[in-house]
This record gives C-alpha cells, sequence and structure tokens, in this order.
C-alpha cells in the first residue's frame, strides 16, 4: 500500500487545490476548509462507497482532518503574503491527482478486483473530489471542461502503467512510484504544452439537424 505519508501528503497537496479554489471565489475561513475538506477526502469517499468499506477512511483516522485544516489555513497565511502563480492551483491538483490515483488503484487490488476496475476505482479516487470542489465553487469540472488537457486519462494510464509493471515482477512500491510519476508528468506535460486527447465534433450541418429535431413543434 501507498506509505501512510504519503498518503497524508496527497490529502495535504488536494487540500491546497482547494483552498486555493476557494480564495478565488473570496469564500471566508470556513468555507475555504469545507472546500479544501471535499476536496482532499471526495475521491476517496466516493470509493470507499462504491467499495462497501467501513468506516470511510477519513472518518477512522481524524488525522486527516487535522493535515486538511492545517494545509487550508497554511494556505490563506501564504497567499496573503505571496502571490501564489498562475498554475499553482493545477499544480497541486496534478500531485494530489497521481498520489490518489495510484493510492486507490492499490485499495481496489487489495479488494481483489479486475485490471479495469482498479483502473476505474484508482482514476474515480483521483479526480472525485476535484468535481466536487469545482461544483461547490460554480465552476466546470476540470474533468468535463471543453478541450480539457489531459486529466482522468492521466491518472488512468499511470495506473496502467503501475499494474503493467507489477505483471511483469516489479516490486510495488518501484511500481507504485512510476506510476505517480507518469501521471505527474502527463499533467504538467499538459498544463505546460497542451497535451490532450483528440476531439470529437459533429460538422455544422450535422448539428444544425440534431438541434432541429430536438426543438420542440411549433403548435
Amino acid at each position: 500500500m501507498i506509505p501512510y505519508s504519503l498518503d497524508l501528503l496527497g490529502v495535504f497537496v488536494f487540500a491546497i487545490s482547494g483552498a486555493l479554489a476557494a480564495g478565488r471565489k473570496s469564500l471566508d475561513l470556513l468555507g475555504v476548509v469545507v472546500i479544501a475538506v471535499v476536496t482532499a477526502v471526495g475521491g476517496g469517499t466516493v470509493r470507499d462507497l462504491l467499495l462497501d468499506r467501513h468506516p470511510i477512511f477519513w472518518i477512522s483516522d481524524p488525522a486527516y482532518i487535522v493535515v486538511i485544516t492545517v494545509a487550508a489555513l497554511a494556505t490563506v497565511a501564504w497567499t496573503r503574503r505571496f502571490r501564489p502563480p498562475h498554475n499553482t492551483l493545477l499544480i497541486a491538483d496534478a500531485l494530489g491527482l497521481a498520489l490518489f490515483a495510484i493510492a486507490g488503484a492499490q485499495v481496489a487490488q487489495d479488494g481483489g478486483l479486475s485490471a479495469p476496475l482498479v483502473v476505474a476505482m484508482g482514476a474515480i479516487t483521483g479526480t472525485a473530489g476535484g468535481m466536487v470542489r469545482d461544483v461547490l465553487t460554480n465552476e466546470i469540472p476540470l474533468i468535463l471542461r471543453p478541450a480539457m488537457d489531459l486529466y482522468a486519462t492521466a491518472a488512468m494510464a499511470g495506473i496502467g502503467l503501475y499494474l503493467a509493471l507489477e505483471a511483469i515482477g516489479a516490486p510495488r512500491a518501484p511500481a507504485a512510484i512510476t506510476g505517480m510519476a507518469a501521471i505527474a508528468l502527463l499533467r504538467f506535460l499538459a498544463i505546460h504544452r497542451g497535451l490532450r486527447l483528440p476531439v470529437f465534433s459533429l460538422p455544422p450541418d450535422v448539428r444544425d439537424e440534431e438541434d432541429a429535431r430536438a426543438r420542440p413543434a411549433d403548435s
């Protein structure tokens, strides 16, 4: 399993991204902490509910909430003294995605799930918290934005690499670290180079025809 310290680090960096998102919406301190909490534990909570794991990981260990609160308040204090770089939220989100995607995949593995479900659970763990964060701050979730740079795809690719390395006999820890590095690298390339999947778009005449069919007939 991902070492406990790395799991807490993943919570910490996801909480930073939540706090930054709250700051962009000028929320009060309670709002900052709430957004940080749902960002950091949202993905793992959805995973645990889908896998029927009880108690939920952060309920059984209050250290997660303490780390999240510290990260959120530290982010507020830091941004009041220093102007955060433009991509700070995306970078923090990328690091959290890398840590949580592999951690979620390992939880699914240990539950005896097949490889496709391991990939799915890892991707959910890494992305669901950010989706909840964006919805609560009235933003289109990163994963759903038009022409979005690689996001969930990066998580699935890194998890696939991790599983492939284990399948050929690599020790679990190096395989996990390699998978996390691949996810982070793909996200950084997406952020800085615009790396993305091809976009599927219907021709204008087909879209117009579909829109006309969707409109109710005039009475």
